[in-house]
C-alpha cells in the first residue's frame, strides 16, 4: 500500500510541471478577477505565441516567487494566480496592477521590443 502511494506521488511530482505548462497553452488574455470591473480592456496575450516570438523557454522569466517583497527567480509560481501574492490595493509590497505593468513593460523596454503604452496592450475594440 505504501509503495503504491509513493509511486503515485512520484508520478504526480513528475507530471505536475507538464500539466502546469499545458494550462498556460490556452491562455489568450491577461486578466484577473481580483480587479472586478475593468476600466480598460483585458490584454490580449497568447502565451505560447508570445514565448515563441520572444524566445522564452524558462518559465521563471515571468513566473517568479518570493517572500516579504523580495523576488526569488530560482523558484517558480506557475499555476498560482499573481493575485495570491500581489493584492489589488496594498500599503506594503507591489500592487497587482504594478506587478503586471512592471513585469511586462520592464522586459519590453529592456529588449526594445513589444508594446509599452497603455493603448498598445489594452486595445479598445
Amino acid at each position: 500500500m505504501k509503495k503504491t502511494i509513493c509511486i503515485a506521488l512520484l508520478a504526480l511530482c513528475l507530471l505536475l510541471p507538464a500539466f502546469l505548462a499545458m494550462a498556460q497553452d490556452d491562455l489568450k488574455e491577461i486578466k484577473s478577477e481580483a480587479f472586478g470591473k475593468l476600466q480598460r480592456p483585458a490584454v490580449a496575450f497568447d502565451h505560447n505565441a508570445h514565448n515563441e516570438k520572444a524566445q522564452i523557454e524558462d518559465c521563471l522569466v515571468c513566473h517568479h516567487s518570493g517572500e516579504n517583497g523580495v523576488q526569488d527567480k530560482t523558484t517558480g509560481s506557475e499555476g498560482t494566480p499573481c493575485s495570491e501574492c500581489h493584492k489589488v490595493k496594498t500599503d506594503k509590497g507591489t500592487s497587482l496592477m504594478r506587478a503586471y505593468h512592471k513585469q511586462c513593460i520592464a522586459c519590453h523596454t529592456e529588449k526594445k521590443k513589444g508594446p509599452v503604452a497603455c493603448g498598445e496592450c489594452h486595445v479598445r475594440k
